[in-house]
């Protein structure tokens, strides 16, 4: 508790006349909850720039953005681009896998597992290899909505 005495000048109104009171009566005041000036002027000047700075940010990100929907077809080119040649890499280890068993193995049930799975490799391989020829293919169709079949 600090004994209201000397009190600072940028206190709230009502503040200073609590205090005034306790000091008339000798009672101790409690202006341990208020922050001092300094800090909350350093504060105010913080969150300020943040504001500004912020909205500086949010005003210019149109000016140099495309909008949603190129940035988003230049996204889905970069990714697919990578699955392909993720999903190459992946086929080829796993088919080659897949062709030493059916080669070495003597189980005849391995060698039909190893058969159905150089299958599976080759339409998964096939499908997503294709689909870039098909969104391709489809894009000038649909492109700026006015799709007429």
């Amino acid at each position: 508790m600090i004994k209201a005495f000397k009190l600072p000048q940028w206190l709230p109104k009502c503040i200073m006349e609590k205090a005034q009171r306790g000091k008339n009566t000798g009672e101790e005041v409690d202006l341990s909850m208020y922050p001092d000036r300094a800090g909350s002027r350093l504060k105010m000047i913080y969150w300020s720039l943040v504001a500004m700075m912020t909205s500086f940010i949010i005003s210019l990100q149109p000016v140099f953005a495309d909008d949603i929907w190129t940035r988003f077809t230049t996204i889905m080119k970069d990714i697919y681009g990578k699955l392909v040649g993720i999903s190459t890499i992946v086929a080829v280890t796993a088919a080659t896998v897949a062709l030493l068993v059916r080669m070495i193995s003597r189980n005849q049930r391995a060698v039909d597992e190893a058969s159905s799975w150089i299958k599976r490799i080759l339409v998964t391989w096939i499908i997503l290899n294709t689909l870039g020829f098909i969104v391709s293919y489809l894009n000038p169709l649909v492109a700026g909505g006015q799709y007429t079949p």
